[in-house]
């Protein structure tokens, strides 16, 4: 049963994924997350609002499939196929971690001093989690598109936006975690 509760490969997960898109491909479907927030608020009514939401959200329903399926394969991977042992980080990550005041996850997806109620509840968390929010929002809408629609579904289309996004997407994420985090939580 280790085949099913360890970590996979890459490239049995690479395959996968790669067969999923040439599925899409010859349905002529992309893939996508931050386009399902659009057809949510779509079909609850914000095309009332804004011009942005008037679109006919019953193309784009299968997509929300892709979202329950998510929350249902997480569900299940977490409660039904986990060992137990939570995730495991490499330790160089820890002890860059601890250098920033961040304690290791022990086992969880996300570290507290990051991602928990009680950090939420105080300016500094809640303010990091805003802004980094809005940044996430706008930088979709600005990219055109999230990680995942551009790292998968546009790069396996050839699409030269899609390999700048990714690209500028590596570099934000690097000058993130080298120089914007270590200034955010630096130890007093």
């Amino acid at each position: 049963m280790e085949i099913v509760f360890g970590t996979w490969h890459w490239a049995v997960s690479g395959f996968l994924i790669g067969m999923v898109m040439l599925l899409l491909i010859y349905f002529g479907k992309s893939f996508g997350m931050s386009s399902n927030l659009r057809t949510m608020c779509t079909m609850a009514g914000a095309g009332k609002f804004s011009d942005f939401f008037k679109f006919d959200w019953r193309e784009q329903k299968w997509s929300l499939a892709v979202v329950l399926g998510a929350f249902v394969g997480g569900f299940i991977a977490f409660y039904f196929l986990s060992n137990g042992t939570g995730v495991n980080i490499n330790s160089d990550t820890v002890s860059q971690l601890q250098t920033l005041g961040i304690e290791a996850p022990n086992g969880k997806l996300m570290p507290d001093a990051i991602f928990s109620m009680e950090t939420l509840q105080t300016p500094k968390g809640f303010a990091i989690l805003l802004i980094g929010g809005l940044l996430i929002g706008f930088g979709t809408r600005y990219a055109g598109g999230c990680t995942s629609g551009h790292a998968i579904s546009g790069l396996s289309n050839f699409q030269l936006p899609s390999l700048v996004a990714v690209i500028g997407f590596f570099i934000g994420g690097l000058l993130m975690a080298h120089y914007i985090l270590p200034i955010i939580f630096k130890t007093a």
